[in-house]
């Protein structure tokens, strides 16, 4: 039975104009997705060191060109199933509004939606208000919730894939490349998304200053044991959180890498500091230390022990995190740190240069105290309980 099972997946990906079993689609929409991630960092960049010149900058149009692309393309996918698909297709979507689609696709539309919605509203805000002081404004917001509608959509879409193959492959005892290039593809687009979260506080956890204020533990323990919880049990592969924060951190040192190459210069009074390339995010968060040993644990509980899990993963994530950003911190604000590799030590236009870059901030008023960490902790143990919950149903994605 295993030959004509094989046969037939092999006609699907045909018909499907798969590349090495992956659709045309679900490769569209992971490049919208990281394109529009990509244009995220790059326009923060450009505010950094540019200022707002104008709305048709590059990093604009690479955000909403990753909007164009996974609207275009799931729209495409969702009206060929509707009306062309095969009773297979059809059943394997999501019906709305009498439209049939992959649940991955209507996520990814919605967020298509969203994103070009916010392009006019941004533009007014700037017009109207002027430069933006902190990373999330009310049209920012919207923009937001629709490049992680595109980063969602685009997991839930390699989901969908990766749960199915693994069907398969139990069904007929055999494995495939293709499983295997699913896997791979939902580490990806899950590192993405978190990216996406760590870049959408970056005002809180991303500079090395930080790091010694108890805020900054709070929020990672918040955002990393959810991410990294629910990537890892939603996937098949063996180091499913590692890798998901690989790609978090192999795509922010390429970014801190390129920015750097191109020259650049303020346009925008009142310049203070003599900014002369494009200012690189600051270096990433050592995430691949804590996602290691978030992998050993739930290797070694499984899924029948969620709650015990929960509270292993939250205090292991937190006591991980803070003695490996503690000490790295240390590193990224000396002397070492301060090159091209690291791209350390690199303000935007309008700071006023001065010793506070080499100090830690708020080390009065949110010190780190054990009150502070046990409430991270907390913090910790319910973001891993959501984050396995959450795991969960994406194990169980199939349509």
């Amino acid at each position: 039975m295993a030959v004509p099972v094989a046969a037939a997946s092999t006609a699907r990906a045909r018909d499907e104009g798969r590349a090495w079993g992956v659709p045309w689609y679900v490769a569209a929409v992971l490049v919208a997705a990281t394109s529009a991630v990509v244009g995220v960092i790059w326009d923060i960049s450009w505010h950094r060191t540019i200022g707002r010149d104008t709305f048709w900058t590059p990093a604009h149009l690479a955000i909403y060109l990753g909007g164009a692309l996974a609207g275009a393309a799931c729209g495409w996918l969702v009206l060929k199933t509707t009306f062309a698909g095969t009773p297979e297709q059809r059943a394997a979507g999501v019906s709305f509004w009498g439209f049939r689609g992959p649940l991955g696709a209507w996520v990814c539309i919605w967020g298509a939606i969203a994103m070009i919605a916010s392009a006019p509203f941004d533009n007014w805000w700037h017009n109207a208000y002027g430069l933006d002081v902190k990373i999330i404004s009310p049209p920012h917001t919207l923009l937001a919730l629709g490049f992680v509608g595109i980063e969602l959509g685009a997991l839930l879409m390699v989901l969908a894939l990766q749960n199915r193959a693994a069907g398969e492959a139990g069904a007929t005892g055999t494995r495939t490349g293709t499983g295997r290039a699913f896997q791979l593809l939902y580490a990806y687009a899950a590192g993405i998304i978190l990216l996406n979260g760590v870049t959408m506080g970056m005002e809180y956890v991303g500079f090395p200053n930080h790091a010694h204020n108890a805020l900054y533990y709070k929020i990672a323990a918040v955002g990393g044991p959810f991410y990294l919880a629910a990537f890892g049990r939603a996937s098949r592969l063996r180091w499913p959180a590692t890798a998901a924060a690989a790609v978090y951190m192999g795509v922010t040192l390429l970014m801190i890498w390129v920015l750097q190459l191109f020259p650049a210069t303020p346009k925008l009074a009142p310049v203070f500091n003599a900014v002369t390339h494009m200012t690189p995010p600051p270096f990433p968060l050592l995430l691949v230390v804590p996602a290691a040993a978030l992998d050993l644990l739930m290797r070694r509980f499984g899924a029948e022990r969620d709650w015990q899990l929960s509270v292993f993963v939250g205090v292991a994530f937190l006591a991980v995190f803070l003695a490996t950003q503690w000490f790295f911190a240390d590193f990224l604000l000396s002397p070492y740190a301060r090159n091209y590799f690291f791209g350390a030590d690199q303000w935007d236009y309008s700071s006023q240069l001065g010793p506070w870059r080499y100090r830690y901030w708020r080390l009065q008023t949110d010190p780190i105290t054990p009150a502070a960490l046990a409430i991270a902790a907390l913090f910790a143990i319910a973001a891993a309980r959501v984050g396995l919950w959450w795991g969960n149903w994406m194990a169980r994605v199939k349509r």
